[in-house]
């Protein structure tokens, strides 16, 4: 038993995976989220509904300081193997006014949920998008 308890003794034992920080986690959720929207409004503006311009350029705003508050991580490893080639997309799912409310007020009412993760000056952000959002919601033209 001693030599087997010796054995051991000079190798360090492996750090434990340093748990994610909550901020982060929830800054990430918030630009997933932004990218989403700014994906659907950059469907319509391209199909030359420029009324819409200023609805995204709002949300690209709020991308940009999301982003910005999201520490730089290091870059992954470069693989020295070929990655598969990504696989074919799906067709776009069709944009209406309709679901670009819906996902407004959606995100509007998953603000107030995110900001018991927040530090007092994210939450002002979150609250601030959440408002831009609820506002979004109601004033998005009803035709176009």
């Amino acid at each position: 038993m001693a030599a087997l308890s010796g054995c051991t003794a000079g190798t360090p034992e492996p750090a434990a995976p340093k748990a994610p920080d909550p901020e982060h986690l929830l800054l990430r959720e918030l630009i997933a989220g932004k990218e989403r929207t700014i994906d659907l409004y950059t469907v319509l503006v391209k199909a030359g509904e420029t009324k819409l311009a200023p609805f995204l350029a709002r949300h690209e705003e709020h991308l940009a300081e999301l982003r910005r508050r999201l520490p730089a991580e290091p870059a992954p490893a470069v693989s020295a193997t070929p990655s598969a080639p990504p696989s074919p997309s799906k067709k776009p799912a069709r944009v209406s006014l309709s679901r670009l409310r819906e996902a407004e007020r959606k995100a509007a009412a998953t603000r107030a949920r995110q900001l018991g993760a927040a530090s007092p000056a994210l939450a002002q952000l979150i609250a601030s998008i959440g408002a831009c959002e609820a506002l979004h919601a109601q004033a998005l033209p009803r035709s176009l």
